[in-house]
């Protein structure tokens, strides 16, 4: 299974805001990687996304993978999001941080 080609990858190039935060929820294990944008928070301050992974939840290897994909959707390195909160959950806060 290949990388999602950026074309792919819905345009979150917005949520690069230094110190905003991006909740997300993930699906591990599925067919596919993919970035899908649910909700903007009321606030404006973050975003809700639901993204699956067809990597297994071992050892932190889908939430490389999810940090990988988001920053790809983002257009940042994956070096400048950082894991705020929700290392062995499904829902994971990042934070962006250049």
């Amino acid at each position: 299974m290949g990388k999602p080609k950026q074309k792919d990858l819905p345009d979150l190039s917005h949520l690069a805001n230094a110190g905003g935060e991006i909740a997300v929820r993930v699906t591990p294990k599925a067919a596919c990687n993919a970035v899908i944008p649910v909700a903007q928070a009321e606030n404006g301050q973050g975003a809700s996304l639901k993204i699956t992974v067809a990597v297994a939840p071992e050892n932190g290897k889908a939430t490389a993978a999810v940090q990988e994909l988001l920053a790809r959707a983002m257009r940042v390195a994956p070096s400048d999001l950082t894991l705020l909160r929700g290392a062995t959950s499904r829902d994971k806060v990042f934070v962006y941080r250049p």
